[in-house]
C-alpha cells in the first residue's frame, strides 16, 4: 500500500531536515531537552486539519471546501473544488483526497511513539513524555477520523511502523471497528493530556478538551443518518465498510453523553462576541485550532477585489442560499411575514453574524463602502476575477472598516470550538427526544450573536413547541449560519443525507443594478447548476491505492 509506507515530508520551518538526521540522534538517550524529538512532534502537528483556501490541485492558493457545497462557489471559474458540485469527482480526480497524507501522518506518529521513550526529557519537565505521546496519539486519531468521514471504514494499522518488506495487502476495517478504535483512543489519552487552562507558552497544544471533543464528534457522525443504517452500499460487506448496517437510536445517546462530559469540564465558554472567537489566538471558546503565524493572507485571498492597495483577490463567492439562511435581528427567518424583511433593502436589520461572514454591497471596508453592483469597484465586469454571486467571504477577518491597509492578524483554523459543541449538543438532544432541552444551547448562541430576546415564549426567534422535525430543520439552519466556512457544511449535508436535495438543482447570486438616481435593484439569478449522485456521499478510495492493494474494496459506485 503506497501511502502506508510514505515517510513524513520535510517541512520548511525545520532547522535541520529531519530525514537527514540519524534516528539515533533524533531519539537520543543523552538528549535531556529532546530538541530533535520536539521537532518531530511539531512536524506531526502540521498534519492537523486546515481549511483556509486549501483545495487547489496544483499547489497554488486554492478554495475553501465550502465552495464545494451550497454555501459558496469559487470566484475563479473551472476550479477543482467544483468537482463536488458538477459531477466530475472520480477515483483519479479527487481534489480532497487525503488518503496518502493521513497515512503519512499515522506512520510518522507510530514511528514517534515507538522511539520516544528513550529521550529523558521528563528529568527536567515531569510529564513531558506523557503529554508528547498523548498528543501523537490524538494526531493519529484525528487523521483516521478525517479519513472515515470521507471513505467510511479504512485499514487500521495499530502501532505498527510498516516498511516495504511488510505485507501491505491490508483490507479495510469496518466503519464500526474504526469508530470503536477512535473512541477507545480518545478515552485512553484524555487523562494524559494537558488540562485547561494552559500556559501561554503551550497555546495550540492538544489538551484533554480536544480528546473529549474528538470523541464526541466521532460519535455524532456515527449516529448521523449517512452512517447510522442509512448507507448507500448494496451488499453486506460494503454496508459494513460504509457505516452501521442497521439504525440504532442509542448511538445518539452515546454522542450526547460524550458532549455532556465535555460540557461538564467547565473549561470553555462562548466569547462575548461572535467574531472574537476567530481573531484572537487565545480565547475561552477555542478547544483546538491549527496554529499559524500572524498574516493577512485571508484578507488578501478573499476580500473584495476593488481594493488593490492592499491587494485583495476575492477568490470566494458566498451564495444567495447562504445569505438567505441568516435570520433577521429579531431571530425570524426572512421568509416569515413577521420578520420585517424588505426585499428592496435586503441587508438591513439582519443577524449580525451576516456582517462577520459575508461582504455585501454597502458594507464598510478599508474606509469605503463595498460596491458589488454592476460596474462597481468590486464588480467591474470584464475578465477580472470577481464575485460571481454579488458577495465575498468575510469570516475570520478583523475590523478593517476604518483602516487603509491590512495589519497582520491571528488566523488560526479552528478545528473544535465551544459554539460548535453547543450545536452538536442541541442536535443530539433533539434526536434523543429531548427537544425541549435543545432550546437552551440555541438561545445561548443567539444571545451571543446579538439576536434580540423579544417577548413571550418565542425567545430569540426560536418558536416554542417545535416538533422534533421542525427543531431538526431549525438546528441545521442555525448550524449553517454559525459555522459557515469552518468546513462543517460540506460534511453536514452528507452526514444528514440532504446533499441530494441541496446540490441537485442550482445555486444563486444577486445582480444589483444602480440607477442614475442611486436607487439599487436586486435581482436573483442562477449562477451555477449543480448535480449530486448517490455515490458522492462517500469519496472514492484513490485508484492508485486500489490497484496496489488488492485487498481494498472500493466504495459503492466507484
Amino acid at each position: 500500500m503506497i501511502a502506508l509506507v510514505a515517510m513524513a515530508s520535510c517541512k520548511k520551518y525545520e532547522e535541520t531536515p529531519l530525514q537527514g538526521i540519524n534516528k539515533g540522534n533524533v531519539y537520543d538517550p543523552l538528549d535531556k531537552n529532546g530538541d530533535y524529538a520536539r521537532q518531530v512532534l511539531s512536524d506531526l502537528y502540521t498534519s492537523l486539519p486546515d481549511g483556509f483556501n486549501r483545495v487547489s490541485g496544483d499547489g497554488t492558493v486554492g478554495d475553501f471546501l465550502d465552495a464545494g457545497s451550497d454555501d459558496a462557489i469559487p470566484s475563479r471559474p473551472n476550479k477543482v473544488v467544483e468537482y463536488f458540485t458538477n459531477g466530475r469527482l472520480n477515483s483519479t480526480n479527487n481534489p480532497d483526497n487525503n488518503w496518502e497524507n493521513a497515512y503519512r501522518a499515522i506512520r510518522a506518529a507510530n514511528d514517534f511513539l515507538a522511539n520516544i521513550d528513550v529521550v529523558p526529557v521528563d528529568a527536567n519537565a515531569p510529564k513531558t513524555l506523557q503529554y508528547w505521546k498523548a498528543e501523537a496519539r490524538f494526531i493519529r486519531a484525528i487523521n483516521y477520523f478525517e479519513m472515515i468521514k470521507r471513505y467510511g471504514g479504512v485499514p487500521l494499522i495499530g502501532d505498527k511502523v510498516l516498511s516495504p518488506d511488510d505485507n501491505l495487502q491490508i483490507p479495510r476495517n469496518t466503519f464500526e471497528q474504526c469508530v470503536t478504535y477512535l473512541v477507545s483512543e480518545c478515552d485512553a489519552i484524555k487523562g494524559l493530556l494537558r488540562v485547561e487552562p494552559v500556559a501561554d507558552s503551550d497555546l495550540g497544544r492538544i489538551t484533554r478538551g480536544a480528546a473529549y471533543a474528538l470523541k464526541a464528534r466521532v460519535l455524532l457522525y456515527a449516529a448521523s443518518p449517512l452512517f447510522n443504517g442509512g448507507g448507500i452500499a448494496a451488499d453486506a460487506t460494503r454496508k459494513a465498510l460504509a457505516g452501521y448496517p442497521t439504525y440504532d437510536a442509542g448511538r445518539w445517546t452515546l454522542a450526547l453523553n460524550a458532549l455532556q462530559d465535555l460540557i461538564n469540564l467547565n473549561a470553555y465558554q462562548l466569547t462575548s462576541t461572535f467574531n472574537a472567537a476567530f481573531i484572537g489566538r487565545k480565547n475561552t471558546e477555542v478547544i483546538l485550532a491549527k496554529q499559524r503565524a500572524k498574516t493577512f493572507d485571508l484578507e488578501t485571498n478573499n476580500a473584495p477585489i476593488g481594493y488593490t492597495t492592499p491587494l485583495s483577490n476575492g477568490f470566494t463567492s458566498p451564495t444567495q442560499e447562504l445569505v438567505d439562511a441568516f435570520p433577521m435581528l429579531n431571530g425570524l427567518s426572512i421568509t416569515d411575514p413577521a420578520s420585517g424583511y424588505v426585499a428592496a433593502n435586503p441587508y438591513a436589520g439582519r443577524d449580525k453574524r451576516l456582517d462577520n461572514t459575508v461582504f455585501y454591497n454597502g458594507i464598510r471596508w478599508l474606509s469605503r463602502n463595498v460596491e458589488t453592483f454592476d460596474g462597481g469597484k468590486d464588480k467591474p465586469g470584464g475578465v477580472a476575477v470577481q464575485t460571481r454571486t454579488g458577495y465575498y467571504l468575510k469570516k475570520y477577518m478583523a475590523d478593517f472598516s476604518a483602516a487603509t491597509a491590512y495589519a497582520t492578524q491571528d488566523h488560526n483554523f479552528i478545528i473544535f470550538r465551544y459554539g460548535g459543541i453547543l450545536l452538536d449538543y442541541a442536535e443530539c438532544l433533539n434526536e434523543v427526544g429531548r427537544t425541549a432541552d435543545a432550546y437552551a444551547p440555541l438561545r445561548s448562541l443567539r444571545l451571543r450573536a446579538g439576536i434580540t430576546a423579544g417577548t413571550g415564549a418565542d425567545a430569540y426567534g426560536i418558536k416554542a413547541g417545535m416538533s422534533q422535525t421542525d427543531m431538526r430543520a431549525f438546528i441545521q439552519n442555525e448550524r449553517r449560519v454559525e459555522m459557515a466556512f469552518e468546513e462543517q457544511r460540506f460534511w453536514d449535508i452528507r452526514r444528514w443525507k440532504i446533499a441530494g436535495q441541496v446540490l441537485n438543482g442550482s445555486l444563486h447570486g444577486t445582480q444589483i443594478t444602480k440607477a442614475a438616481t442611486g436607487t439599487l435593484t436586486y435581482t436573483p439569478f442562477t449562477v451555477s447548476n449543480t448535480t449530486f449522485n448517490l455515490r458522492f456521499y462517500l469519496m472514492p478510495i484513490p485508484y492508485s491505492e486500489v490497484i496496489t492493494n488488492r485487498s481494498l474494496i472500493q466504495n459503492e459506485g466507484w
